[in-house]
């Protein structure tokens, strides 16, 4: 049996628990209609500017490094589709919101926009928000970590080469080293 995302997402979504931003939750529930697709989304959520940055900062949460990171495993299409087919314009806010003040914390300490910041400015930009440093930072962090991991870890690329998939797997043997596991396995 190959996973498919919505099998994925329900695997990825249990790992946050009660945290679970709600428009993750929502798209992952079994009887969710309408099945999730790649389409284009139905409506625009960011402005050009929020794009860039959005997209500059999921590479920020999961880079490339010797696997592909989030811009290849294509989740800035599945935060836009994410937020544009299954949140509520209120559970939007806080994404819309975190990035516009990141822009703004960009523009203020580095003089320069959040999207074109060097990774280093990007990466402080970041920590400010975890450390909740402007008004709804950690908010805005905490939903749109959710919102990269999800889209990664539910992705072709996050499946298949971060993680190894194995449709069925080897013979038990509970005496196997941890030390010689060299990837993280999904079902």
């Amino acid at each position: 049996m190959i996973i498919d995302r919505r099998s994925a997402l329900i695997g990825v979504a249990a790992m946050f628990g009660s945290n679970l931003f709600t428009p993750i939750a929502r798209a992952a529930a079994r009887d969710a209609q309408p099945i999730i697709d790649t389409g284009k989304p139905s409506v625009p959520v960011f402005t050009p500017v929020q794009h860039a940055t959005m997209v500059a900062l999921s590479e920020r949460v999961i880079p490339t490094t010797d696997t592909p990171g989030a811009i290849a495993a294509g989740v800035p299409d599945y935060i836009d589709k994410l937020l544009a087919d299954w949140s509520l314009p209120e559970e939007r806010i806080p994404i819309v919101a975190g990035l516009d003040a990141v822009e703004a914390r960009s523009k203020g300490d580095y003089k320069i926009s959040a999207a074109r910041a060097t990774v280093a400015q990007q990466d402080a930009l970041l920590t400010a928000a975890m450390e909740d440093r402007f008004t709804g930072g950690a908010d805005f962090f905490d939903k749109f970590r959710q919102l990269v991991i999800t889209g990664y870890y539910t992705s072709e690329i996050g499946m298949t080469q971060e993680r190894e998939y194995l449709p069925v797997p080897a013979e038990y043997d509970g005496a196997f080293l941890y030390s010689k596991i060299n990837k993280v396995y999904s079902a």
